[in-house]
């Protein structure tokens, strides 16, 4: 092949093997969280996920050296979607940053509902299981709960600037406390099979943000 075929081959699409390749680890994640925000990563077969994607088990390998290394790209895959998630709420202008915050916990309890109750949050889920996980894990997920609650300091920021919360509010230990409260409340929505813990912390976190 000429310097300018293989030039011409670069800035196309990639070859076909390189397309299926990518299509079937992209697949794999897919099914990874679904299967461990239900389950978590303990009680999760990797065969289970293998047979929802129809991928031999020999085959897993060619696109993860392990299940170490695939729990670990599956909170690197989690965290893109969940935060490109919460800026699609917490950078939304047309809306006071309360309101925002409010945006996303409502979109949240809806998804639980439609998934009635089965899947939560695989970094929290992740989180609860870190004794029995891959030591590396553990700054993996605290650096992922930091990144959310930076975006929740930075929403609550501007509503302290804009007069919305008290101006002597302390932003980062409300970012904090909502992400605790929040965990918390989507374990216990998982355990009732209800949204009544969610609407409860919810209430309790817009109703004492000026306390």
């Amino acid at each position: 092949m000429t310097t300018t075929e293989t030039l011409k081959r670069r800035r196309g699409r990639p070859p076909k093997h390189l397309q299926g390749f990518s299509e079937t680890r992209e697949n794999l994640l897919r099914a990874g969280v679904e299967t461990l925000t239900e389950k978590g990563f303990s009680a999760a077969g990797l065969d289970e996920i293998l047979r929802k994607v129809s991928v031999p088990k020999g085959s897993f390998y060619h696109y993860f050296e392990s299940k170490e290394v695939f729990g670990a790209a599956l909170i690197q895959y989690y965290d893109n979607f969940f935060a490109h998630k919460l800026d699609s709420f917490l950078d939304d202008d047309s809306l006071s940053p309360l309101d925002r915050i409010k945006g996303f916990v409502k979109d949240a309890t809806i998804g639980m509902q439609k998934f009635e109750y089965q899947r939560g949050c695989l970094v929290g889920n992740l989180g609860q299981e870190m004794g029995a996980l891959p030591e590396p894990y553990r700054n993996l997920l605290k650096t992922v709960f930091s990144k959310w609650q930076c975006k929740i300091e930075d929403c609550l920021e501007i509503a302290r600037k804009n007069g919305d919360i008290a101006a002597h509010s302390d932003c980062k230990n409300l970012a904090f406390i909502f992400w605790i409260g929040w965990e918390g409340a989507v374990l216990r929505a998982k355990l009732e099979q209800s949204s009544d813990p969610l609407n409860s912390f919810a209430d309790y976190f817009f109703n004492n943000l000026n306390c």
